[in-house]
């Protein structure tokens, strides 16, 4: 060890001595500087230790790795490499590019373009397949289905690819497996599309077991029993808990852990269950499967005050509540007037006769079929169904432009209340369903954010007010003056205005019409050549 000594009151000279304290050589180097007289308070000692010197031999490793370690050192930090999801990658040749499209299992289906869709980008591998064997016949008996593989049906029946879809279904974002890149995509979509379905099937089931409730109650129940506090009850219900969480017990995870992927599960499992059974499928597992109550204490509204609602409603509804079997297996007759009879009349009011022939209906309603136009050309056999469907579609058309503050303390259902909730969720599914059809190979937080930057609402009244319809809205007098200088107290009536003539398509004509408005007349995707 050598000790490095300096004392500022010497001369400027080496001095060496030994040590009895270490064997090495001790070194004393004095820096020079001016003489003053050696006093106690100008004489300071520094001692240092310093490592002995090793001379390695010129070529050995041991100095080469000494001398990179001092370079490191010296060099400057290496700058943080970008994401590679910002790194572009060479775009494939065309060959591959064509192999790939045509090798996906989204273009794999021509009769059912959604499921198409929503099957996964590429072909399932082995680790999908260890999946599968192991656990879902587990989850096809929770949910009561047949545990063939469903790879038997015949091409004509779109259940033929239910076993991939519910595969996707529980390969929730926290769990292994939604690494894989067609898995994550196959999952996310699936979780779009199954919200919208959750909301629009509630929507029509409470509207019809209630026909004299305002929507506020509705969406609370409906709140109450898939809100995402209450989603593991329902999992635990069907004992399916063990399919999402495998390796932790479901109870003793705390919310931020355990709500998340119970969510995405739930409603990538009704994507799926819509998209290969349709709408009554989707009543039996959320009641029968998960036992869900619509009379449960923890989904009943707060209450509030009622308005005395006076008026009749339709015969199907006076003194009985509607079951989740009647709404599921309810087929309308074929001589109907409508594409959803029941739910026309769960909306539009019988008391709605009374406006029949006032001035609205002589000076506005020709108008506002011609922009709509409406209505359509339907073949029937007999042509009295085709006139009264009209008058029906007429009446329908005032109520839509009906605002609360005309009747509805009086008539608490002669507004477009009740209309506008149905053509809200209606309208969220089928953009859903377009941009899953038009994006194929997004992923669902892409679509997502793409779904609600188009159904804005300020968007949806621009559009009803781009066809100058909102000229045609029907207000108490006091709402009118204060509506009149200020656009702003108008948005939100436009936009409920838009969404009940969306409701009112949905139940006269059925889904296509809905797409008809939305995508050829308001042209929501603003994609259709403008008049100059």
């Amino acid at each position: 060890m050598e000790l490095s000594s300096s004392f500022a009151s010497l001369v400027s000279e080496n001095i060496s001595f030994s040590s009895a304290i270490s064997p090495f050589p001790l070194q004393s180097s004095l820096k020079t500087r001016k003489l003053t007289k050696p006093t106690s308070q100008n004489l300071r000692i520094l001692a240092v230790a310093v490592e002995p010197q090793q001379d390695f031999p010129h070529n050995s490793p041991q100095k080469l790795l000494k001398e990179l370690a001092e370079r490191k050192k010296v060099t400057s930090p290496k700058k943080k490499v970008p994401p590679k999801k910002f790194i572009l990658r060479p775009p494939l040749d065309d060959k591959k590019l064509v192999d790939r499209f045509l090798k996906s299992p989204q273009l794999s289906l021509k009769s059912f373009p959604l499921l198409s869709s929503c099957l996964p980008p590429s072909r399932l591998n082995n680790a999908d397949q260890t999946w599968i064997d192991e656990y879902l016949l587990e989850a096809k008996q929770a949910l009561g289905y047949s545990l063939e593989p469903s790879d038997q049906l015949g091409d004509d029946n779109p259940a033929k690819h239910f076993d991939t879809l519910l595969y996707l279904a529980f390969q929730h974002p926290f769990c292994e497996r939604n690494k894989a890149r067609h898995v994550r995509a196959g999952h996310s979509r699936l979780c779009f599309l199954g919200q919208f379905v959750l909301e629009l099937a509630f929507c029509e089931f409470f509207l019809q077991r209630y026909p004299r409730e305002s929507p506020a109650p509705m969406r609370e129940r409906v709140f109450g029993l898939i809100g995402r506090r209450n989603l593991p009850k329902w999992i635990k219900a069907a004992s399916l808990q063990n399919l999402i969480f495998p390796f932790d017990e479901m109870d003793r995870l705390i919310r931020k852990e355990r709500e998340p992927p119970v969510k995405s599960v739930f409603w990538a499992l009704f994507g799926a269950i819509y998209l290969c059974f349709g709408f009554p499928e989707v009543y039996r597992v959320l009641f029968e499967v998960f036992g869900m109550d619509p009379e449960d204490k923890e989904c009943q509204p707060k209450l509030r005050r009622q308005l005395e609602d006076v008026d009749y409603v339709s015969v199907e509804f006076e003194g009985n509540k509607l079951t989740w079997q009647d709404v599921a297996v309810y087929k309308p007759p074929e001589d109907a007037l409508f594409a959803h009879p029941r739910l026309f009349r769960a909306c539009v009011p019988p008391g709605m006769h009374r406006f029949r022939g006032n001035l609205w209906d002589f000076d506005s309603r020709p108008q506002v079929m011609q922009t709509l136009g409406y209505p359509l050309v339907v073949q029937e056999r007999i042509p009295e169904i085709t006139e009264a469907r009209n008058i029906e579609l007429g009446l329908g058309l005032q109520l839509c432009f009906l605002h609360p503050s005309k009747y509805k303390f009086e008539h608490p259902r002669f507004c477009f209340e009740r209309l506008e909730y149905v053509g809200q969720k209606i309208q969220d599914l089928v953009m859903a369903e377009r941009l899953l059809m038009k994006h194929l190979d997004a992923p669902g937080h892409w679509l997502q954010e793409k779904h609600r930057r188009i159904l804005m609402n300020k968007f949806c009244g621009r559009y009803l007010r781009e066809k100058n319809l909102h000229r045609y809205i029907i207000y108490s007098e006091q709402v009118q003056d204060a509506y009149e200088h200020n656009r702003r107290l108008r948005n939100p009536s436009t936009t409920a205005v838009q969404q009940a003539l969306h409701g009112l398509a949905y139940t006269v004509y059925g889904k296509p019409d809905v797409r008809r408005l939305m995508f050829e007349v308001f042209d929501f995707e603003q994609i259709q050549p403008k008049s100059v």
